[in-house]
């Protein structure tokens, strides 16, 4: 709708500047807040879709049994979306966008509001459509939604895109897993600390309030087995021990701190 200030895209093969109505074509799109008709049933809003997009009748009533089915709305088909759960509403939604089969998707917050069932719900959605061979950009402020979700991941902070990277290079860019200990006796503190510095080969962090004690280690699940085993042998009883890897959100707030 706007043209570009500078620099130029290309969206299914198709130039923005050029072919915008070749762009237009081949994309979909579903924003932050549903755009369904409350009124009509679950089919009847896809049905009217398919008019909008100038199928006939009968192509329109065919596609909006296809995506019924596609989207496992079967069920609801002749009720109003005004007693669907919001991942339900989500899923029609979804579903309108898809009624041309786009090869390139956006999703705009796509699960803004939900709870965690919904949310659940679309991600299943959402993986179908990707792994049936559409390319869905999604915007999205859960990280835990883009590291579930994505093959690749831009980072954006006023407006500025400050790194891309697949989801684990982004984890690995901040840094190593960590092992953490919780022991069960506060003097067992200083043997646990020497043998997890001997077998992550780092300095390790004691927090004698919560007994817990953690080190950064480059060899993962190695330096684990062998912590584990150098304790056993020195019959120190733990509460807890795990192997932890940065998430995005602290991935996010070191690129970003930066930035």
């Amino acid at each position: 709708m706007l043209r570009p200030d500078t620099g130029t895209a290309h969206v299914g093969g198709h130039n923005i500047r050029t072919h915008p109505a070749q762009v237009r074509s081949c994309i979909g799109l579903t924003g932050q807040h549903t755009t369904v008709d409350d009124v009509l049933s679950a089919k009847q809003n896809l049905t009217l879709f398919g008019r909008l997009f100038h199928l006939s009748k009968a192509d329109a009533m065919r596609r909006a049994e296809e995506l019924l089915d596609q989207f496992h709305l079967r069920q609801v088909a002749n009720k109003a979306p005004s007693t669907f759960s919001g991942g339900m509403r989500r899923r029609l939604d979804l579903a309108a966008s898809m009624i041309l089969a786009p090869k390139v998707l956006f999703l705009d917050e796509p699960t803004t509001g939900l709870d965690p069932a919904g949310r659940r719900e679309v991600w299943n959605t959402i993986g179908h459509l990707a792994s049936g061979g559409t390319t869905v950009l999604l915007t999205t402020h859960y990280l835990d939604e883009a590291d579930q979700l994505c093959d690749r991941i831009t980072l954006i902070n006023h407006g500025r895109n400050i790194r891309e990277d697949t989801p684990e290079g982004l984890k690995r860019a901040i840094g190593a897993e960590s092992l953490h200990i919780v022991a069960h006796h506060s003097e067992d503190l200083n043997t646990i600390n020497t043998i997890m510095a001997k077998h992550t080969h780092s300095e390790p962090t004691i927090n004698t309030e919560t007994l817990t004690i953690t080190a950064t280690c480059d060899t993962g699940v190695t330096a684990l087995a062998a912590t584990a085993a150098d304790l056993r042998d020195h019959h120190i009883d733990l509460a807890d021990i795990s192997l932890r890897k940065p998430t995005l959100d602290e991935a996010f707030i070191a690129l970003t701190t930066d930035a």
